[in-house]
């Protein structure tokens, strides 16, 4: 039996009775955690153990670590990180310091059991990038952003920690929250090769999570998410072959019922759908949409047996060189 094409989340800090029983059957090609799944490091570790004896094998298990604000895992059992930018325009060595804050927080999630962290954000940042994602970015220009993504990406993966680049192909220019409303960019296809470059330079990355924002240049009508001129541009031109999720289906940048948004993204050419919120209702609907494509299931596939493997290493050493930059 093939796998279901989403990604599911759950309610608590335990899993429910119920709530095995669904995710047995519906069997999610893997798991996303949030705060609320969070207490203690025993009690994570129980529940992605939880999860995965769901499922009967090592499936992958996602959270958003990125720090300063999207930081799930928080002090004082977890080390707290300022946001990216702020890092990357105070350290003496910010390249370094990507790479060192990756292996660190890798460090946080591997430890208990966590293994692909929603990481790294490719989005160029400019002025009238909205206050919710501009600080998360990595630079101002493409290439900075390049290069600082690398270095995180790197990183994790020394710790053995998966990255999921976001938000291909380029969120900078939204000027509004995509949690709330659906961004419009009315910038020249021209314009847009500057944003959609950093995911051109990581297209090898193993995975990536898609934009709800409207590029009118490629296409007037429907957020990137669910165009399939935009996922045929991200494919073909950004040259990105491997697992492509959606961001969170229950965002208010789309429109319509849960099932909806996602049927609509599948179709499009997503691989997979990411539903967070743990909605037992919403959930259902999402799974009644069916397994993955064949295509879609060979790049899981290769995604899951591709996953990086932590290197033995100093840990305390690379944290006092992070602080000390």
């Amino acid at each position: 039996m093939g796998q279901g094409a989403y990604i599911l989340g759950c309610q608590g800090l335990r899993l429910t009775e119920a709530e095995k029983s669904f995710f047995k059957q519906a069997n999610p090609w893997g798991f996303i955690l949030f705060g609320r799944n969070v207490d203690r490091p025993d009690q994570l570790a129980a529940l992605c153990d939880e999860l995965r004896d769901c499922l009967g094998w090592h499936a992958p298990i996602l959270i958003d670590q990125e720090g300063g604000r999207v930081q799930r895992l928080r002090g004082p059992q977890w080390r707290d990180f300022n946001p990216p930018l702020d890092d990357i325009t105070t350290k003496s060595n910010p390249e370094r310091a990507m790479w060192l804050r990756g292996r660190l927080i890798a460090d946080d999630l591997a430890a208990v059991g966590i293994d692909v962290n929603c990481a790294p954000t490719l989005d160029v940042a400019r002025d009238i990038t909205h206050p919710f994602l501009r600080n998360r970015c990595y630079g101002f220009d493409a290439d900075t952003v390049a290069k600082m993504g690398r270095a995180m990406a790197d990183g994790m993966a020394a710790g053995g920690v998966a990255s999921v680049m976001k938000h291909i192909p380029g969120h900078g220019r939204g000027t509004a929250d995509s949690h709330k409303d659906l961004p419009r960019v009315s910038a020249t296809r021209s314009e847009l090769t500057e944003d959609f470059a950093p995911f051109k330079d990581l297209n090898t990355l193993s995975m990536g999570m898609s934009a709800h924002i409207v590029f009118e240049a490629i296409d007037p009508d429907l957020p990137a998410t669910q165009s399939p001129a935009c996922l045929d541009m991200i494919r073909n031109e950004i040259g990105f072959k491997g697992l492509l999720m959606t961001d969170d289906i229950s965002m208010q940048a789309l429109t319509g019922t849960v099932a909806q948004r996602a049927q609509k993204a599948l179709r499009a050419g997503c691989d997979l759908v990411l539903h967070c919120n743990g909605d037992m209702a919403e959930m259902e609907t999402i799974a009644a949409l069916g397994r993955m494509t064949d295509q879609a299931q060979n790049r899981a596939d290769r995604t899951a047996k591709t996953r990086p493997k932590a290197q033995s290493i100093d840990i305390d050493a690379l944290e006092a060189e992070f602080y000390a930059l």
